[in-house]
Formats: C-alpha cells, sequence, structure tokens
C-alpha cells in the first residue's frame, strides 16, 4: 500500500511515462521546422532545373550545408516521432508494435544519416 495521493501517482506521467516529453519533442520539431522549411525549400525551388554544378556550389557554401543538414535532421526526427503515435495507437498486436518501433526508428535514422552525410559530403568535397 502506498501513501502517495492520486495525483501524485499519476503526475506527468502518460502510458508508458513519457506522454508529455513525447508531446513536447513533437511540438519543438514541429515549431523548429518551420523557419527551417522556408530556408531550405526557397533555395532549393530556385536551384530545380538548373545545371549540377550549381546545385553543388550552393551547398558548398557553409550557411546553406547547415540550414539543409538540421532540415533533414530534424524533419527526420519529427517523422520518427509523428508515426511513432500513430503505431502505438492503432497497432495492437504487441509483437507488431514492437517490430514497426524498431522498424520506425531504424528507417528515419538510417534515411536522415543517408541525407546528412551527402549533404557533408557536398560541402566537404567541393
Amino acid at each position: 500500500m502506498t501513501h502517495r495521493t492520486p495525483r501524485a501517482r499519476v503526475s506527468g506521467l502518460g502510458a508508458a511515462g513519457q506522454g508529455s516529453h513525447h508531446w513536447w519533442l513533437q511540438r519543438i520539431s514541429a515549431l523548429a521546422l518551420l523557419p527551417l522549411t522556408v530556408l531550405f525549400m526557397v533555395p532549393f525551388a530556385g536551384l530545380l532545373g538548373g545545371a549540377h554544378t550549381a546545385v553543388l556550389a550552393h551547398y558548398a557554401h557553409p550557411f546553406h550545408a547547415l540550414v539543409a543538414v538540421l532540415f533533414i535532421a530534424v524533419a527526420f526526427r519529427h517523422l520518427a516521432l509523428g508515426l511513432q503515435v500513430v503505431i502505438e495507437d492503432y497497432v495492437h498486436g504487441k509483437a507488431w508494435r514492437t517490430g514497426l518501433l524498431v522498424g520506425n526508428s531504424m528507417f528515419c535514422f538510417s534515411f536522415g544519416l543517408a541525407g546528412v552525410f551527402a549533404v557533408l559530403k557536398i560541402a566537404f568535397t567541393s
């Protein structure tokens, strides 16, 4: 028997004990994506249809490379958080849920890392 009040037992904890933390991470990543999307997409749209050398020269600039790396990293983290919520809410078998959560983490980390690596390779070899 515990002597804690009902409020103290559930204070700040979701079903897995991390509900509010996950919620805040998702909101912060969404807010970070607002300026990053504009800073990444406007120059990127201008480069569409251009020469390959123009794209390489653009991302060789440290500011543009940093914006691209931050955009990719935050976007894939936000994607992982969002897909995790969908999987936890709509997949009911424990084995399926666990497998999909691991796959989600691996997918988002792998593709995010590949994108960051591609931008860094352009930035440091041009």
